[in-house]
């Protein structure tokens, strides 16, 4: 810590005068920065729909109220179809991401000049675009329906499930590493009863996070046609049916805390 003197007498400072500068100038600028995105962002507004919101937001919300509850038996094969986009994209993710984090991971990688840069190009760049975009693709490319949605999630579970695998990878203790390849063990067998073993409960919690992560995505793939209860949510918000946009809301939340639940005692059986 600087220290400086004063008639004599040493006094401590927390900062010296340059760093203090340095330090003011840095939050001038951030000042600087704010005011002028509010200042877009302002310009960009109209001020009176936002001050009108409240009492729009009360209308929406007798309209929605009580939810139409008979409607609940249309919405059986959609809350199915999302928690099957959720569980097949997982499962086609985890597949995919495995043989991608083990060329990512610096300890395994067969090419650390080669093979590793196109292993993280390909962990960012699935990871880099949002589910919906995705689905907006692979409808152009297939056609709308479930099958679009469960290659989205897919597609995009890739890059965080293999980016948390190869950290994994990369922690384990080298010392079983190194013990299984002092019997002669071959390169296989090494992956197999040394690396395997120990990233095992990582993977199975990486599972299950992202499985769960992947039940909220699904519920709005729907929204642009990748099947799901997001189609009959969409539905009923191009006729304004209220009732049901509220009965429908309740089902998403109730399948989100299903998964919460679930995702929660998985992983706390493995911890």
């Amino acid at each position: 810590m600087p220290v400086s003197e004063r008639n004599g007498t040493q006094v401590w400072q927390r900062r010296t005068q340059g760093e203090s500068l340095v330090r003011w100038f840095g939050w001038l600028i951030g000042v600087a920065v704010f005011l002028y995105c509010w200042q877009q962002i302002s310009d960009a507004t109209t001020w009176f729909f936002v001050w009108d919101a409240p009492r729009i937001a009360g209308d929406i919300w007798e309209r929605a109220t009580p939810p139409r509850w008979e409607y609940i038996t249309q919405l059986g094969r959609p809350i199915w179809d999302t928690l099957n986009i959720a569980t097949l994209g997982t499962l086609i993710a985890l597949c995919l991401a495995v043989p991608v984090a083990f060329l990512a991971a610096r300890n395994t990688t067969p090419s650390a000049l080669f093979i590793r840069p196109l292993a993280l190009l390909i962990i960012v760049s699935t990871r880099s675009i949002n589910s919906l975009i995705w689905a907006l693709l692979l409808i152009a490319i297939i056609g709308p329906g479930v099958f679009a949605g469960v290659v989205a999630i897919a597609i995009r579970s890739i890059g965080f499930c293999a980016k948390l695998l190869y950290e994994a990878i990369e922690e384990i203790d080298h010392t079983q590493v190194e013990a299984i390849t002092a019997t002669g063990a071959s390169r296989w067998q090494v992956m197999a009863y040394g690396i395997v073993p120990q990233i095992l409960p990582a993977f199975a919690g990486i599972a299950v996070f992202r499985w769960d992560i992947n039940i909220r995505e699904s519920t709005v793939l729907g929204l642009v046609g990748a099947g799901g209860i997001g189609l009959q949510l969409q539905a009923s918000l191009n006729v304004l049916a209220w009732p049901q946009v509220s009965l429908i809301l309740l089902v998403i939340l109730a399948a989100v805390i299903l998964s919460e639940w679930v995702s929660a005692k998985v992983r706390g059986a493995i911890i």
